[in-house]
């Protein structure tokens, strides 16, 4: 199999889909892998290790897409990537279809086998290749947090742990997952008090017992959000429901109730916000205020350390990429019920319900289709 792997072009998007290892196993394997013109250079990666390794590098993105069977990304493609979309070829990557309409529509007219990282399931009904990167994400919502809390950049001018004799900043974490636990870990650890925001009182219990009661514990609700919400100076949102659009936890009147300065990192912004004020944001331009309230919503956060994040995230995906190319992604995916259910779209059909239901079109079991 031809695996390409094209320079990033979303903003500021540092990441890069295989790195000089990965490219090693799968040209050991037989496979002939092409790498654009400094794909990996951002992530710490140059274009000399991946040719020491056997790969070939390749200088525009076009005779990647062209010339592969099987495209792996990281992020979602972005408009001026639509045009390399084909028929039968195979694209490995971040989807977040649900709020994006225009590219559903692009893979589905191309007939794109359109796999998601964000949808594979492993046999505990995890999802793996999501994890990584909602680790990352949580950690940096509170670095991001803290920093957007300084008076520079809009904030109250707070110190997120405070020194003795002051009050230590409230962070309250909307989610009590893989971002929502990972914040807390970090909002702890500098010293903030914590409050965790959960549907799932077992996963309340459980938060409570891994870190030991040392942050408070709410069971979900309109009138406990408003109220965690006017106290936090820092408020993370990190509500997932695999596949679809996120919900509308907080509310903008709930928003306005907050304190003047205080900071909101929606780490949700992928599959459209869990917080009704968020909007997605770049890199290049991070920060809004709605109401006196800094909103941090940018839809690539991993990208601001992208060697930890690309090494974090190809650890999951490899072995992925090399059922692929070793079975081919048909048997791959015949092969594996929770791999297929990263499949979102095929052969013109979308196959994945939650984004079907979030866009009102047509919902095709992938099974019947994969055969």
């Amino acid at each position: 199999m031809i695996i390409g792997v094209p320079k990033e072009v979303k903003d500021h998007e540092s990441r890069v889909g295989i790195t000089p290892a990965g490219a090693k196993a799968l040209v050991e394997a037989g496979h002939k892998v092409l790498i654009e013109q400094n794909a990996g250079a951002l992530s710490s990666f140059p274009d000399d290790e991946y040719q020491a390794v056997g790969a070939e590098i390749v200088g525009a993105a076009a005779n990647v897409w062209g010339n592969a069977d099987m495209v792996v990304k990281v992020k979602e493609p972005v408009e001026q990537e639509y045009w390399h979309f084909r028929e039968g070829l195979t694209l490995f990557t971040y989807l977040h279809l649900a709020p994006l309409k225009d590219l559903t529509e692009k893979l589905l007219s191309k007939k794109v086998l359109g796999i998601a990282y964000e949808t594979v399931k492993d046999r505990a009904n995890t999802l793996p290749l999501l994890t990584p990167m909602s680790e990352v994400a949580g950690r940096l919502s509170v670095q991001v947090g803290a920093t957007y809390l300084q008076k520079e950049h809009g904030g109250r001018g707070l110190l997120l742990g405070g020194v003795p004799g002051t009050l230590h900043g409230n962070v309250t974490i909307i989610g009590g997952g893989i971002v929502g636990t990972n914040a807390a870990k970090m909002a702890l650890g500098l010293g903030a008090s914590v409050t965790i925001v959960d549907l799932s009182l077992n996963r309340l219990r459980e938060i409570d017992d891994i870190f030991n009661g040392r942050m408070k514990t709410l069971a979900s609700n309109s009138y406990n959000i408003e109220k965690a919400a006017a106290e936090a100076d820092l408020l993370i949102g990190g509500v997932l429901i695999p596949g679809a659009a996120a919900p509308k936890i907080v509310t903008a009147a709930m928003v306005s109730k907050m304190k003047k300065g205080a900071v909101i990192v929606d780490v949700a912004i992928d599959q459209g916000g869990c917080i009704e004020t968020a909007r997605p944001t770049t890199h290049s331009d991070p920060s809004y205020t709605v109401d006196g309230v800094v909103h941090y919503c940018v839809t690539n956060m991993p990208a601001a350390v992208p060697n930890t994040s690309t090494l974090a995230l190809t650890n999951a995906t490899f072995p992925y990429v090399l059922k692929l190319a070793n079975q081919g992604a048909i048997a791959a995916l015949n092969s594996d019920a929770g791999f297929a259910e990263g499949v979102n779209t095929y052969n013109g059909k979308l196959t994945y319900k939650a984004v079907a239901d979030a866009q009102g079109v047509e919902y095709t079991p992938v099974a019947s289709l994969l055969g």
